[in-house]
């Protein structure tokens, strides 16, 4: 693993209040319910890269990390 994408990553994990452990957890949970990566490799369509340029810039809907982390804990609890 590249040592800066790992520091990056660790960086947002604590700021979501997750461990390192606890994501890999997570992740690995949803490969095993999901029978393959729990999300699209694909490059993002139209639609979605507008969508990232709007949360970039401020506009869109974001969802507060208190919200994040409850899903992600019921994600892990229920895979």
């Amino acid at each position: 693993m590249e040592p800066s994408i790992k520091k990056k990553a660790e960086m947002v994990l604590s700021q979501i209040g997750i461990s390192p452990s606890e994501a890999i957890n997570v992740f690995y949970r949803r490969i095993a319910s999901d029978k393959g990566i729990p999300f699209s490799l694909d490059v993002p369509n139209a639609m979605t890269r507008m969508a990232i340029r709007d949360l970039e810039s401020g506009r869109g809907t974001r969802v507060s990390l208190k919200d994040f982390v409850k899903e992600m804990r019921k994600v892990a609890k229920t895979a």
